[in-house]
């Protein structure tokens, strides 16, 4: 969820794609050896209903794309950045291809971030709005992981519930401590006039410093999170009923945005393998017991669908940024 402060310098290591792809082909096959076919699909579930659904989580997919990129306006916008949405969103969706359907060692995030310098200037201020806008997503995920817990109680009483708990209350305190640390004028703070590589952790506390100082930006950059990962519990709502599986809506709130939560530890590749194993594991315990098979379809569906709105963002990638017919202005120095 966040962008690390040296991804910009550190020199290709091809392997480690290498190492990723095979966690990821390994945790699939430990799951696909644990499910029965038969349990993959119901009886009645009907080819129609299925491809409704599926082509509405395309859908909704693709507007997660535009409110990420909303999310990521407003916190330019506290930079004093000015950047028109459609051009945000070319930069999303070029990163979206870069990670999600030509996965590397490079990572969209790196690609969002010399693109958007073009926009704003100074590349610190690019770095920076990236790294703010990812950790907003340590606040929304767990928001919703306990509302879903709220809606239905009952879960908590399931087995493996404390596992999702645990997630949701550990990423908060781990938002807590970055904060702590980026917004503290005697330690982030005392960066922000470096001139060296220091100088990101500088204006990182700028961006942090002038959110915690103005409430209503704060909200702003919150509330664009939260709107953003719901469309995507939403997409994921849509696969888990394109397979037929049936589990309470709250059930979905509850466990999916712990699994995205998971799903971004750097260990395999696109978290494929973590992502569908932590669904089966949480689900399972569910009324009735999910069926691992269910459980890394809608995984897979989860990916697939992400790859293909990523696909669609190819010209994005291919043709980059040419258009300069705004001017900004984005402030890096002061604290307020």
């Amino acid at each position: 969820m966040a962008l690390s402060t040296t991804a910009a310098t550190r020199p290709h290591r091809p392997w480690v794609k290498w190492v990723r792809l095979a966690v990821s082909a390994v945790l699939l096959a430990v799951l696909i050896t644990k499910f029965d076919a038969d349990d993959l699909l119901p009886d009645d579930r009907s080819l129609p209903g299925a491809l409704a659904f599926l082509c509405s989580g395309i859908a909704i997919m693709g507007l997660s794309f535009l409110l990420a990129s909303w999310r990521w306006q407003r916190v330019l916008a506290v930079y004093g950045a000015q950047v028109p949405l459609r051009t945000l969103l070319k930069h999303y969706l070029a990163g979206q291809f870069v990670g999600n359907a030509l996965p590397s060692t490079i990572g969209g995030d790196v690609l969002r971030v010399s693109r958007c310098a073009r926009d704003v200037g100074p590349t610190e201020v690019a770095f920076a709005s990236v790294v703010i806008e990812r950790l907003t997503g340590f606040f929304a995920l767990p928001v919703l992981t306990f509302v879903g817990f709220l809606i239905e109680p009952s879960l908590l009483e399931k087995g493996r519930s404390w596992i999702a708990v645990v997630i949701a209350g550990s990423t908060l305190a781990i938002l807590g401590v970055i904060l702590l640390l980026a917004g503290s004028p005697k330690l982030a703070g005392r960066f922000k006039d470096h001139e060296n590589w220091m100088r990101y952790i500088g204006i990182v506390h700028v961006g942090v410093d002038r959110l915690r100082r103005d409430p209503r930006d704060a909200w702003g950059a919150l509330g664009a999170a939260v709107a953003y990962q719901l469309s995507v519990v939403i997409a994921v709502y849509c696969a888990v009923h394109t397979i037929g599986l049936t589990i309470s809506n709250a059930s979905i709130l509850a466990f999916v945005p712990a699994v995205a939560m998971v799903q971004v530890l750097p260990i395999s590749l696109s978290g494929l393998g973590v992502r569908e194993g932590t669904l089966a594991l949480l689900w399972h315990p569910l009324s009735g017991g999910v069926p691992t098979a269910q459980s890394v379809a809608v995984g897979l569906l989860w990916y697939a669908m992400t790859v293909i709105v990523s696909l669609a963002a190819a010209p994005a990638f291919v043709f980059g940024h040419h258009d300069r017919d705004h001017k900004v202005t984005a402030p890096v120095a002061g604290s307020s």
